[in-house]
C-alpha cells in the first residue's frame, strides 16, 4: 500500500497578482524537490508542470495538492524536513486564509494508483464528516491509520 494526499489552500488573491508572487516564485522548485524527494510516486499535474488551474471545488482561488508517496515517513520528511517546502510553509499565512475546517486528508491506496479528484473530494468529505479513521485521516495521524 501507499499514501495519497489532498492539500487545499484558499489563496487571499489571483494567483497572478502581487500578493502571491512569492509563492509562485517558489512552487516549480517545491515541485521538482518533491518529485526527487525520497518516497515520492505522483502528484497531480494540470496541462503544464503544476497543478494550480486544476479545481476541485467551485471555488477559484481554492489551489489543489495531490500526491502520492510510499508512506506518512516520506511524505512527513517531505512536508517538514525539506527545507525550500518548509521554508514556504512558514510563510504560507502570507498567501492563504486560515482555514476553518479540514483542508489535508490521506488514505491508503494501493501500489500503482492514482487518486481522482472525485475520490479525494470523497476522503476530504469523510474527514470532515466523521473525523481520521482507517478510511481516510490527518497527516497527523497518519502513523496511526496508514496501512502499508
Amino acid at each position: 500500500m501507499q499514501l495519497a494526499q489532498l492539500n487545499l489552500a484558499k489563496m487571499v488573491a489571483p494567483l497572478d497578482s502581487p500578493e502571491m508572487a512569492g509563492f509562485v516564485s517558489r512552487l516549480a522548485n517545491v515541485n521538482a524537490r518533491a518529485e526527487a524527494a525520497p518516497g515520492f510516486i505522483w502528484r497531480l499535474k494540470d496541462d503544464g508542470d503544476g497543478a494550480t488551474s486544476i479545481r476541485i471545488f467551485e471555488d477559484n482561488f481554492l489551489i489543489v495538492n495531490m500526491s502520492v508517496w510510499s508512506g506518512p515517513e516520506a511524505l512527513n520528511d517531505f512536508v517538514y524536513k525539506q527545507s525550500d517546502h518548509a521554508e514556504a510553509l512558514k510563510k504560507r499565512r502570507e498567501w492563504f486564509e486560515s482555514p476553518s475546517e479540514s483542508m489535508v486528508a490521506c488514505w491508503s491506496v494501493v501500489n500503482g494508483h492514482q487518486p481522482t479528484l472525485d475520490e479525494a473530494r470523497q476522503k476530504l468529505e469523510l474527514l470532515r464528516t466523521i473525523g481520521s479513521t482507517a478510511d481516510s485521516f490527518s497527516l497527523k495521524t497518519a502513523a496511526d491509520h496508514f496501512k502499508p
